[in-house]
Protein backbone atom coordinates (compact mmCIF):
# COMPACT_ATOMS: atom_id res chain seq x y z
CA UNK A 1 0.00 0.00 0.00
CA UNK A 2 1.31 3.33 -1.18
CA UNK A 3 1.09 6.10 1.45
CA UNK A 4 0.87 9.81 -0.64
CA UNK A 5 2.94 12.25 -0.14
CA UNK A 6 2.19 15.74 1.10
CA UNK A 7 0.17 17.61 -2.25
CA UNK A 8 2.76 20.59 -1.49
CA UNK A 9 5.67 19.92 0.84
CA UNK A 10 6.43 23.00 3.13
CA UNK A 11 9.86 24.39 2.68
CA UNK A 12 11.77 25.42 5.74
CA UNK A 13 14.81 26.88 6.42
CA UNK A 14 17.34 26.73 9.39
CA UNK A 15 20.18 29.60 10.12
CA UNK A 16 22.43 28.76 12.81
CA UNK A 17 25.37 30.35 14.33
CA UNK A 18 27.31 26.95 15.03
CA UNK A 19 30.49 27.09 13.48
CA UNK A 20 31.62 24.13 11.12
CA UNK A 21 34.08 22.50 13.44
CA UNK A 22 32.10 22.40 16.12
CA UNK A 23 30.61 18.68 16.82
CA UNK A 24 27.70 20.14 18.45
CA UNK A 25 26.08 21.53 15.75
CA UNK A 26 26.58 18.28 13.27
CA UNK A 27 23.56 16.88 16.11
CA UNK A 28 21.46 20.13 15.87
CA UNK A 29 21.53 19.31 11.91
CA UNK A 30 20.99 15.61 12.13
CA UNK A 31 17.67 16.92 14.59
CA UNK A 32 16.29 19.19 11.47
CA UNK A 33 17.56 16.24 8.67
CA UNK A 34 15.45 13.74 10.68
CA UNK A 35 12.17 16.00 11.31
CA UNK A 36 12.58 16.65 7.35
CA UNK A 37 12.33 12.92 6.31
CA UNK A 38 9.67 12.75 9.00
CA UNK A 39 7.67 15.80 8.04
CA UNK A 40 7.96 15.53 4.11
CA UNK A 41 9.32 19.08 4.59
CA UNK A 42 12.36 20.51 2.78
CA UNK A 43 14.65 21.40 4.48
CA UNK A 44 17.71 23.53 4.46
CA UNK A 45 20.24 24.11 6.83
CA UNK A 46 23.17 26.79 6.94
CA UNK A 47 25.50 28.82 8.95
CA UNK A 48 28.92 30.56 8.55
CA UNK A 49 32.02 28.75 8.12
CA UNK A 50 33.29 30.70 11.37
CA UNK A 51 31.33 32.76 14.46
CA UNK A 52 30.15 35.48 11.69
CA UNK A 53 27.10 37.95 12.85
CA UNK A 54 27.37 39.75 9.65
CA UNK A 55 27.28 37.12 7.84
CA UNK A 56 24.88 35.34 9.43
CA UNK A 57 22.55 38.38 9.41
CA UNK A 58 23.31 38.00 5.27
CA UNK A 59 21.97 34.68 5.63
CA UNK A 60 18.74 35.09 6.92
CA UNK A 61 17.77 38.16 4.74
CA UNK A 62 18.45 35.67 1.80
CA UNK A 63 16.06 33.17 3.39
CA UNK A 64 14.15 35.91 3.82
CA UNK A 65 14.13 36.32 0.23
CA UNK A 66 13.10 32.93 -0.82
CA UNK A 67 9.74 33.29 1.08
CA UNK A 68 9.72 29.88 2.67
CA UNK A 69 6.81 28.83 4.96
CA UNK A 70 9.39 28.38 8.28
CA UNK A 71 12.48 29.86 9.26
CA UNK A 72 14.56 28.41 12.07
CA UNK A 73 16.74 30.73 13.93
CA UNK A 74 19.59 30.94 16.80
CA UNK A 75 20.19 34.23 17.96
CA UNK A 76 23.09 34.62 19.70
CA UNK A 77 23.51 38.17 19.15
CA UNK A 78 19.40 39.82 19.19
CA UNK A 79 21.27 43.32 18.20
CA UNK A 80 23.02 42.31 15.55
CA UNK A 81 20.29 39.89 14.25
CA UNK A 82 17.46 41.37 15.16
CA UNK A 83 16.44 43.61 11.96
CA UNK A 84 17.12 40.37 9.33
CA UNK A 85 14.92 38.47 11.87
CA UNK A 86 11.79 41.53 12.10
CA UNK A 87 12.08 41.89 8.21
CA UNK A 88 11.08 38.01 8.14
CA UNK A 89 8.17 38.19 10.55
CA UNK A 90 7.15 41.71 8.51
CA UNK A 91 7.12 39.13 5.58
CA UNK A 92 4.66 37.01 6.93
CA UNK A 93 7.16 34.06 7.66
CA UNK A 94 6.91 32.25 10.94
CA UNK A 95 10.03 32.50 12.72
CA UNK A 96 11.21 29.82 15.51
CA UNK A 97 14.56 30.50 17.44
CA UNK A 98 16.28 27.42 18.74
CA UNK A 99 19.64 27.06 20.74
CA UNK A 100 20.02 31.30 21.27
CA UNK A 101 17.68 34.22 22.07
CA UNK A 102 15.05 32.78 24.29
CA UNK A 103 15.85 36.19 26.51
CA UNK A 104 15.31 38.33 23.17
CA UNK A 105 13.01 36.19 20.58
CA UNK A 106 9.52 37.78 21.98
CA UNK A 107 10.59 41.14 21.14
CA UNK A 108 11.63 40.16 17.79
CA UNK A 109 8.30 38.35 16.90
CA UNK A 110 9.32 34.92 17.06
CA UNK A 111 6.71 32.50 17.70
CA UNK A 112 8.29 30.39 20.62
CA UNK A 113 12.08 29.21 21.14
CA UNK A 114 13.15 25.86 21.89
CA UNK A 115 15.87 25.92 23.50
CA UNK A 116 17.64 25.53 27.51
CA UNK A 117 17.61 29.08 30.12
CA UNK A 118 21.68 29.22 29.89
CA UNK A 119 21.97 31.82 32.55
CA UNK A 120 19.81 29.46 35.01
CA UNK A 121 21.40 26.20 33.52
CA UNK A 122 24.98 28.24 34.63
CA UNK A 123 23.49 28.41 37.91
CA UNK A 124 22.47 25.30 38.22
CA UNK A 125 26.06 23.89 37.24
CA UNK A 126 27.93 26.58 39.83
CA UNK A 127 25.81 24.72 42.44
CA UNK A 128 26.29 21.60 41.64
CA UNK A 129 29.80 22.39 41.41
CA UNK A 130 30.01 23.80 45.10
CA UNK A 131 28.36 21.08 46.59
CA UNK A 132 31.16 18.76 45.34
CA UNK A 133 33.69 21.08 47.16
CA UNK A 134 34.69 23.41 44.44
CA UNK A 135 35.74 26.40 46.40
CA UNK A 136 37.52 29.03 42.96
CA UNK A 137 36.83 28.95 39.34
CA UNK A 138 37.56 29.11 36.00
CA UNK A 139 34.87 29.43 33.20
CA UNK A 140 36.32 28.73 29.31
CA UNK A 141 34.77 30.16 26.49
CA UNK A 142 35.73 29.20 23.19
CA UNK A 143 33.29 31.33 21.12
CA UNK A 144 33.83 34.95 22.78
CA UNK A 145 31.07 37.41 21.40
CA UNK A 146 28.34 34.69 21.75
CA UNK A 147 25.57 36.45 24.51
CA UNK A 148 24.68 32.99 25.72
CA UNK A 149 28.09 31.77 26.42
CA UNK A 150 28.69 34.87 28.52
CA UNK A 151 25.10 33.77 30.09
CA UNK A 152 26.52 30.16 30.83
CA UNK A 153 29.37 32.16 32.89
CA UNK A 154 27.05 34.42 34.43
CA UNK A 155 25.09 31.92 35.53
CA UNK A 156 27.72 29.91 36.94
CA UNK A 157 29.27 33.25 38.65
CA UNK A 158 26.47 33.27 40.21
CA UNK A 159 25.59 29.66 41.53
CA UNK A 160 29.04 28.83 42.25
CA UNK A 161 28.95 31.51 44.84
CA UNK A 162 32.94 31.70 44.88
CA UNK A 163 36.09 33.52 42.94
CA UNK A 164 35.10 32.81 39.19
CA UNK A 165 37.56 33.85 36.18
CA UNK A 166 36.64 33.69 32.53
CA UNK A 167 39.27 32.40 30.02
CA UNK A 168 38.32 33.35 26.56
CA UNK A 169 40.22 30.95 24.25
CA UNK A 170 39.75 30.42 20.35
CA UNK A 171 37.56 27.31 18.83
CA UNK A 172 40.93 25.24 18.92
CA UNK A 173 41.03 22.41 21.82
CA UNK A 174 44.82 22.66 21.22
CA UNK A 175 44.70 25.76 22.75
CA UNK A 176 41.88 25.38 25.22
CA UNK A 177 43.78 22.79 26.88
CA UNK A 178 47.09 25.08 26.38
CA UNK A 179 44.91 27.50 28.39
CA UNK A 180 43.19 25.75 31.20
CA UNK A 181 46.80 24.30 32.01
CA UNK A 182 48.33 27.89 32.19
CA UNK A 183 45.99 28.69 34.59
CA UNK A 184 46.22 25.66 36.47
CA UNK A 185 50.00 26.00 37.14
CA UNK A 186 49.88 29.82 37.68
CA UNK A 187 46.99 29.55 40.70
CA UNK A 188 47.06 26.19 42.31
CA UNK A 189 43.93 27.25 44.16
CA UNK A 190 41.70 26.56 41.02
CA UNK A 191 39.99 23.70 41.71
CA UNK A 192 36.94 24.08 39.19
CA UNK A 193 37.01 24.12 35.61
CA UNK A 194 33.69 24.87 33.69
CA UNK A 195 33.78 23.78 30.26
CA UNK A 196 31.36 25.50 27.71
CA UNK A 197 31.44 22.92 24.77
CA UNK A 198 32.05 19.26 25.60
CA UNK A 199 34.39 18.21 22.69
CA UNK A 200 35.93 21.92 21.93
CA UNK A 201 36.51 22.18 25.48
CA UNK A 202 35.57 19.65 28.00
CA UNK A 203 37.43 16.74 26.57
CA UNK A 204 41.23 19.12 26.30
CA UNK A 205 40.27 20.65 29.97
CA UNK A 206 40.44 17.03 31.30
CA UNK A 207 43.24 16.55 29.79
CA UNK A 208 45.15 19.41 31.26
CA UNK A 209 43.96 18.32 34.28
CA UNK A 210 45.74 15.03 34.00
CA UNK A 211 48.75 15.99 32.33
CA UNK A 212 49.63 18.08 35.82
CA UNK A 213 48.07 15.13 37.72
CA UNK A 214 45.43 17.31 39.62
CA UNK A 215 43.29 14.97 40.86
CA UNK A 216 41.51 17.30 43.45
CA UNK A 217 39.98 19.36 40.00
CA UNK A 218 36.80 19.49 39.57
CA UNK A 219 35.94 19.48 35.24
CA UNK A 220 32.32 20.45 34.29
CA UNK A 221 30.75 21.04 30.62
CA UNK A 222 27.65 22.06 28.98
CA UNK A 223 26.67 19.70 26.37
CA UNK A 224 27.85 16.36 24.89
CA UNK A 225 30.45 14.13 23.18
CA UNK A 226 31.17 10.82 23.70
CA UNK A 227 34.39 11.39 24.65
CA UNK A 228 33.30 13.76 27.61
CA UNK A 229 30.50 11.46 28.47
CA UNK A 230 33.52 8.60 28.98
CA UNK A 231 35.63 10.64 31.34
CA UNK A 232 32.34 11.55 33.41
CA UNK A 233 31.47 7.46 33.34
CA UNK A 234 35.24 6.83 34.12
CA UNK A 235 35.51 9.35 36.68
CA UNK A 236 37.98 12.15 35.47
CA UNK A 237 35.02 15.13 34.83
CA UNK A 238 31.91 15.28 37.43
CA UNK A 239 29.14 15.70 34.99
CA UNK A 240 27.66 16.89 31.94
CA UNK A 241 25.19 19.91 31.03
CA UNK A 242 22.72 18.12 28.50
CA UNK A 243 20.59 21.06 26.47
CA UNK A 244 19.34 18.07 24.13
CA UNK A 245 20.29 19.88 21.02
CA UNK A 246 18.95 17.04 18.41
CA UNK A 247 15.35 18.31 19.96
CA UNK A 248 16.64 21.79 18.97
CA UNK A 249 17.07 21.32 15.59
CA UNK A 250 14.23 18.64 15.03
CA UNK A 251 11.29 20.18 17.34
CA UNK A 252 10.88 23.72 15.47
CA UNK A 253 11.24 22.39 11.87
CA UNK A 254 8.25 19.60 12.82
CA UNK A 255 6.02 22.20 14.70
CA UNK A 256 6.42 24.94 11.53
CA UNK A 257 5.60 21.52 9.22
CA UNK A 258 2.45 21.15 11.01
CA UNK A 259 1.83 25.02 10.46
CA UNK A 260 2.48 25.24 7.26
CA UNK A 261 -0.32 22.04 6.81
CA UNK A 262 -2.89 22.14 9.84
CA UNK A 263 -1.87 26.09 11.23
CA UNK A 264 -1.12 24.24 14.18
CA UNK A 265 1.65 25.97 16.87
CA UNK A 266 2.14 25.10 20.74
CA UNK A 267 1.68 28.32 23.00
CA UNK A 268 4.49 28.75 24.47
CA UNK A 269 8.56 27.90 24.40
CA UNK A 270 9.65 24.41 25.01
CA UNK A 271 12.62 23.96 27.57
CA UNK A 272 15.10 21.19 25.95
CA UNK A 273 17.41 21.37 29.03
CA UNK A 274 19.07 21.72 31.26
CA UNK A 275 19.76 18.15 32.53
CA UNK A 276 22.70 17.02 34.48
CA UNK A 277 24.71 14.14 33.30
CA UNK A 278 26.65 12.11 36.21
CA UNK A 279 28.38 9.04 36.15
CA UNK A 280 25.86 7.11 37.50
CA UNK A 281 23.87 7.94 33.49
CA UNK A 282 26.45 8.70 31.89
CA UNK A 283 27.36 5.18 30.20
CA UNK A 284 23.81 5.24 29.07
CA UNK A 285 24.13 7.88 26.35
CA UNK A 286 27.52 7.32 25.16
CA UNK A 287 26.43 5.03 22.38
CA UNK A 288 23.27 7.91 21.30
CA UNK A 289 26.34 10.61 21.41
CA UNK A 290 28.49 8.77 19.18
CA UNK A 291 25.62 8.35 16.85
CA UNK A 292 24.77 12.28 16.84
CA UNK A 293 21.83 11.88 18.75
CA UNK A 294 22.87 13.30 22.58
Amino acid sequence: MAVAAPALAADIIVVAHGQANDPFWSVVKNGVQKAGEDTGANVEFRSPETFDMVQMSQLIDAAVNQEPDGLVVSIPDGDALGPSIERAVAAGIPVISMNSGSDVAPDLGVLLHVGQSEYDAGVAAGKKLAEMGGTKGICVNQEVGNVALDLRCEGFTEGFGQEVTVIPTQNDPTEVESKVRAALESDPDVDTVLGLGASLVGEPAVAAVKALGREDVLVASFDLSAGFLQAVADGDAAFAIDQQQFLQGYLPVAFLALNAEYGLMPGGNVPSGPNLVTQDSAAQVIDLSAQGIR
